[in-house]
């Protein structure tokens, strides 16, 4: 136990962890063959997702509409925003396997130092967070996505504003927001801090500096056009799939066809009721699960979820258990999330099982599902208590 205390302990080892995985999945990404995403279509290169990314920008600059298939180049659309698409041409403009690269280090760069950053946790259970999603991390660098990135921004917000630095914890967050729209939700947090007035300003500020960035390289009609085309994929994107989300659980586990809508709105009503109780919001660990829970919940509730996704919830997962005094029916939580979120997707389950059972009934989810109602549970009901008795000083 001793060599593995310290192993957590060290934060040089897991970062050398982390780059490890980065250049193994970066590697992996770029010299892998050519594949087809349906049987007898055209083939893409393996690091397909970076290529739309990548593409957006000189889609971008060269005018045309982001969100319409460009099937010579990339398979499936482009859902981010314009600013997105500008800011990602420092990765686009470099040879792909330098840029995929990058990319990928800077989704782990931001993911790890985010954890560090965190607050009133002492080293080793910092450590035990980070080595919780190492693997879920590997899935998400694997497919070049942006989901680790998210998860980071999401606890560099929540580091930020436990700090009272007001426009880095907008800065996040609103980053999270104009890459994926879901970060939205993350504004709930700035209901637990004073001085809610600055929060809004800078967060005003920050949206409408992303919002502009495009007019550097395009001019009003084609800005406006961009915005419009943006807003229809999303409204289209509604119907397409359930997903790994509570809808594609209840769907087939119980048969029930719900409106998606439905669902959302029930999601949101439950994950609200917590924020009526105000006297909580001077409770650090209080905070921290309903950043958990905001993790967790915009994963759950979202039907294009897919399991590179889940870096952003399997963190909250990792945040809500190491993050508090522990409970047996925690730690029996906590373990199905590492086996059938975690692990189900890999080798370690044979292939039948998971084409049979394991993608069919959205297996993937289900533990996120039950710890999400279980931090609901918490925040309404529990008496929380910190994972140490001894105080640790808030870093200013």
């Amino acid at each position: 136990m001793g060599a593995v205390n310290r192993f957590l302990v060290n934060q040089k080892y897991l970062l050398i962890l982390f780059l490890g995985v980065v250049i193994f999945a970066s590697l992996q990404s770029y010299f892998g063959a050519l594949k087809s995403f349906y049987e007898g279509g055209k083939l893409y290169t393996t690091y397909n997702n970076y290529i739309i990314f990548k593409q957006s920008f000189f889609h971008l600059i060269e005018r045309k509409d982001l969100y319409v298939h460009f099937v010579e180049e990339q398979f499936d659309l482009f859902k981010y925003s314009p600013a997105f698409a500008l800011i990602f041409g420092i990765f686009a403009i470099l040879p792909d396997i330098v840029g995929l690269s990058l990319w990928n280090i800077l989704n782990a760069a931001v993911l790890f130092f985010s954890v560090y950053y965190l607050p009133r946790l002492d080293m080793r259970t910092k450590g035990l967070i980070l080595v919780f999603v190492i693997v879920e991390f590997l899935t998400a660098v694997q497919n070049e996505q942006s989901n680790a990135l998210i998860a980071g921004l999401l606890l560099f917000t929540f580091g930020f504003l436990e700090r009272e630095k007001y426009w880095l914890a907008s800065f996040c967050l609103v980053s999270t927001i104009f890459i994926k729209l879901f970060g939205i939700v993350g504004l709930a947090l700035f209901l637990l801090y004073p001085n809610k007035f600055k929060l809004t300003y800078t967060t005003a500020f920050w949206v409408v500096l992303f919002t502009l960035l495009p007019l550097l390289v395009v001019d009003m009609e084609q800005f406006i056009f961009l915005y419009k085309s943006w807003a229809n994929l999303l409204a289209n994107d509604h119907s397409i799939s359930d997903g790994l989300s509570v809808i594609g659980w209840l769907k087939t586990w119980f048969g029930l066809n719900v409106n998606k809508t439905y669902v959302s709105v029930a999601g949101a009503i439950l994950f609200c009721i917590p924020l009526l109780r105000i006297k909580q919001y001077i409770n650090f660990v209080f905070r921290m699960l309903l950043l958990a829970s905001i993790m967790i919940w915009v994963v759950i509730f979202n039907h294009r979820a897919e399991s590179p996704t889940f870096i952003i919830a399997i963190t909250g997962v990792a945040l809500w258990y190491y993050g508090q005094k522990q409970k047996p029916e925690n730690y029996a939580l906590l373990v199905l999330a590492f086996v059938f979120t975690t692990l189900s997707p890999t080798d370690l389950f044979p292939r039948f099982i998971r084409n049979e059972w394991m993608k069919p009934y959205v297996v993937k989810a289900v533990p996120c599902i039950l710890i999400w109602g279980k931090i609901t549970y918490d925040l309404l009901f529990a008496k929380l208590s910190p994972r140490i008795n001894k105080a640790i000083e808030l870093e200013k």
